[in-house]
């Protein structure tokens, strides 16, 4: 077995889930927590991915350090049916990771009839965070881990049309969905503030990985280009690394972080009426009750 980490060892021993977790940033992050001692569980929607990326993080651990579930996120049954799937297969959850996203350059639509890249980038947060919470709150202390993004700068939630059915931009759709993300934390923060469980937000900066690949052929190429002076997945990963393992931010909560340091997010983002909004919008479109 590799040596473990035991400076930073709050991962060690507990189990995490990981969203988006076989390529980029999620890949880099689940090999580094099994590294340090964690148990992680990968979720994507890839079966043959998520089967090789297990098989290898095992054979370098030499232990069973990780396993998979498999599904599309950006359907709420799907988040649903495989948070049920995870419960039934695990008695804890220590760390979760909502680090799955995507940027489409032309609007599509889910079979719930949502608009791609909120369901995904947001509504898959904010649906298997709640659907997972008992298992999170019954912890000794658990840590909710949001990737979001600088791209949230400058937006606003449009809540007169979160369906963009009258006016689509793939970047400022996809930033406002990481707005999302941290008007989310925000929020969920606060109702976390008895409880065991801290939730932090995460910009891991441009990431040359296999964001926005797939989409048209002048988009990827697009992308590539900008990949020229993006930062490796290794680099983007370690604030998720360092959220997720380390003791220095035990007890610290509704922040967002860049660079392993807490920063202040856009104004828009601190706006409690419209978290508070998105809140009560995000549980009609996923069809929950919370706390």
């Amino acid at each position: 077995m590799q040596n473990m980490n035991t400076n930073d060892n709050f991962i060690e021993g507990k189990t995490c889930l990981i969203t988006g977790a076989t390529s980029g940033i999620g890949k880099v992050t689940a090999k580094a927590l099994a590294k340090k001692g964690g148990y992680v569980v990968i979720l994507s929607r890839s079966q043959e991915k998520c089967k090789r990326l297990t098989e290898k993080i095992n054979k370098e651990n030499d232990r069973d350090a990780a396993s998979y579930l498999v599904s599309d996120l950006s359907v709420m049954k799907n988040v649903r049916d495989v948070a049920e799937d995870f419960k039934n297969r695990f008695d804890s959850l220590d760390v979760l990771i909502n680090n799955v996203g995507a940027f489409f350059s032309k609007r599509q639509e889910t079979p719930d009839g949502y608009e791609r890249t909120f369901a995904l980038n947001h509504l898959s947060y904010f649906l298997l965070t709640h659907s997972l919470i008992e298992l999170l709150v019954s912890g000794d202390s658990s840590r909710i881990i949001n990737v979001a993004s600088d791209a949230h700068k400058g937006n606003s939630i449009h809540f007169d049309d979160l369906n963009r059915e009258e006016k689509y931009s793939g970047f400022r759709v996809y930033g406002e969905s990481k707005l999302a993300n941290i008007m989310f934390t925000y929020a969920l923060d606060r109702r976390m503030a008895d409880k065991n469980v801290t939730v932090n937000a995460v910009h891991p900066g441009f990431v040359a990985s296999g964001f926005g690949k797939n989409n048209s052929l002048p988009v990827r190429l697009l992308m590539s280009f900008f990949h020229l002076f993006a930062r490796s997945p290794e680099k983007g990963a370690e604030t998720s690394i360092h959220l997720a393992s380390s003791l220095e931010v035990s007890g610290e909560s509704g922040k967002y972080y860049v660079d392993k340091k807490a920063k202040r997010s856009s104004k828009a983002s601190y706006d409690k009426e419209a978290q508070e909004q998105l809140w009560e919008v995000s549980k009609q479109m996923t069809g929950i009750e919370t706390f």
